[in-house]
């Protein structure tokens, strides 16, 4: 039997960090729990669904007896959650029940015994260690995420590239219609590692990091990866397989370049996309001098244009793009223009870039409508 005593709001924070990688329903039954253990002045909350394993520890004013337990983690956080934040609270454990007591609240919880959980042990093999700000590690991971593949086939495609070269940090991002790259310098220089990130992986760190300063402390090994920042462990598994070479993606030599407003040309797209097909998400842009037009119709004969005055000189175009994946990368930068450089007319791809830097990237292919 031991027991743990803080506030509300003490408990429910760190383990509100580590619930979302918990599935309600699972082949097995304990990775619905959280793993609790208590460590003198701390409680430790650990979640995990083999692939990915969150850690996150709550500060306790005076010391407790050590011990440790498993229970529903979707429960327990929904019993805090229902509890005021400033509320004194009480876990006692005790012959395989969590009984939980605030003011005149009682939940009583049955546990499994913490033996039985199945941790991720962390491996051992040689390790490349490195620091980044959480805000732009956060940043980085923001600009190429939203360009992940959802269930493909291509589990690799399912993830982000993680990067380094020298010191520069690279993230990559692609589902095979588009592209999306991310750089940053590093201050030292760390060698030439890659590395798949799970989406999961991703997804919790995009959720959990701050946008702070405060660093982030990066630990690859050979088959995982170790984030550790602001009381929160996260150790991944790597997703096995080969990221398709994105550098023969990436277009050069193209003339055709034009800077637009990104919150005007987002501002078009969004009110010609209302009557986009609901299927196919089609967009014409249509490049006549001084003129961009951009055109929607679908299956009820229904046609939406906007057109946006532009300083262009070059052949007339008309070239057609997934709508979606232009919205999506103009909600995720927030620079008051982009650079859109293109090739010719015959279903070239569209590079995306922010005026003045080099360490953002984005290529969406064109399709037929």
């Amino acid at each position: 039997m031991f027991t743990i005593k803080a506030k509300n709001s003490t408990l429910l924070g760190p383990l509100q960090f580590v619930t979302g990688i918990v599935e309600r329903r699972h082949t097995l039954p304990i990775l619905s729990n959280v793993l609790v253990e208590v460590t003198d002045h701390n409680v430790n909350f650990l979640a995990t669904d083999l692939e990915v394993q969150i850690t996150a520890t709550a500060k306790l004013e005076v010391a407790h007896k050590l011990g440790s337990m498993t229970v529903g983690a979707k429960k327990l956080q929904d019993i805090l959650r229902a509890l005021p934040p400033d509320a004194d609270t009480a876990l006692e454990i005790k012959e395989s029940r969590l009984t939980v007591k605030a003011g005149k609240s009682r939940f009583v919880l049955q546990t499994l015994a913490a033996s039985d959980f199945p941790k991720i042990t962390e491996a051992k093999d040689a390790a490349t260690e490195f620091n980044i700000p959480q805000k732009a590690f956060k940043r980085v991971l923001g600009l190429v995420q939203f360009a992940m593949a959802v269930q493909d086939i291509r589990y690799y495609l399912n993830g982000v590239l993680l990067s380094t070269d020298g010191n520069t940090l690279r993230l990559v991002a692609t589902d095979g219609h588009r592209l999306s790259m991310a750089s940053y310098k590093l201050p030292e220089n760390v060698g030439r590692i890659e590395a798949i990130l799970p989406r999961k992986t991703v997804l919790e760190l995009i959720k959990l990091l701050d946008e702070s300063d405060d660093p982030i402390h990066l630990k690859l090994h050979q088959n995982q990866v170790k984030f550790t920042f602001a009381g929160i462990e996260i150790v991944s598994k790597i997703v096995e397989g080969k990221f398709p070479d994105y550098t023969k993606v990436i277009p050069n030599g193209y003339t055709n370049h034009l800077t637009l407003n990104r919150v005007d040309l987002l501002g078009a797209l969004q009110r010609a996309s209302i009557l986009s097909n609901d299927k196919i998400r089609g967009v014409r842009l249509v490049f006549t001098k001084d003129s961009l037009s951009i055109i929607c119709s679908n299956n009820e004969n229904e046609e939406a244009e906007e057109n946006l005055p532009i300083e262009y000189d070059k052949e007339a175009m008309d070239i057609a793009f997934n709508i979606a994946y232009l919205l999506d990368v103009l909600n995720h930068l927030h620079n008051e223009n982009v650079l859109v450089s293109l090739g010719d007319a015959n279903m070239s791809s569209a590079l995306i870039t922010q005026p003045g830097a080099d360490d953002f990237k984005y290529v969406v292919m064109p399709m037929r409508i």
